[in-house]
């Protein structure tokens, strides 16, 4: 009997161990998640990422409210579920926990005339997104914190100044998938020009919700 209480009270300290470790170390995992830019997919991954004057910009959702987490990426269309058709289309992406108050908004209009090709980006004109872009089939603003002034840029794209490829447009599947890369000028100050590098996107249009949790 002693032999067995014995067994058994090792047995506890074993299972406390492995039980402490694990979750030592799935709690570690959680406090140094380090977001990375996604690899380039064309798959509906619901993946997007770009570097802003080199910083990354991917999406993040923050804790929100009653209401649920405030999402980490949208796509806002104005046209009918099952295409992205010959409507304004913004995808909006927002990164909640970096400390970068990064915001980026891809304008897309006439999805159906685009189609599975490279256009030049537009300028834009960073007002509110859907109604106040320039009349452009393709345009980029974005936002982003610089920690020497203490201040929110806000960022335009420049007319011509790159490229949006649109390497997947699957209507069945509801998939839209590409890449780009542009310069930007900053809105109140248009001297101060940046580069947008290294974007990709991977959505499915059918399945990308508020629900989606953005670590």
């Amino acid at each position: 009997m002693q032999k067995i209480k014995k067994l058994i009270g090792i047995l506890a300290v074993i299972f406390y161990c492995i039980s402490f470790t694990t979750t030592v170390s799935c709690s570690r995992e959680k406090e140094e998640f380090s977001p990375s830019l996604p690899l380039i997919t064309q798959t509906g991954e619901n993946t997007f990422g770009c570097y802003v004057d080199g910083v990354l910009v991917v999406p993040r959702s923050g804790k929100g409210g009653t209401l649920g987490p405030s999402a980490g990426m949208l796509l806002y269309s104005g046209s009918s579920p099952d295409s992205l058709s010959n409507y304004d289309n913004d995808l909006r992406v927002r990164d909640h926990k970096s400390g970068t108050n990064a915001t980026f908004i891809l304008h897309i209009s006439s999805m159906d005339s685009i189609y599975e090709s490279s256009r030049e980006i537009k300028e834009s004109n960073c007002e509110n997104p859907l109604t106040g872009f320039l009349n452009s089939s393709i345009n980029m603003s974005c936002t982003l914190y610089d920690p020497t002034s203490n201040t929110t840029k806000q960022f335009c794209s420049i007319e011509n100044s790159g490229i949006l490829t649109i390497s997947k447009y699957d209507i069945q599947n509801k998939i839209f998938s590409g890449t780009f890369h542009c310069r930007a000028f900053n809105s109140d100050n248009p001297d101060e020009v940046i580069e947008i590098t290294e974007g990709r996107f991977d959505i499915n249009w059918g399945t990308l919700t508020a629900y989606i949790i953005f670590p």
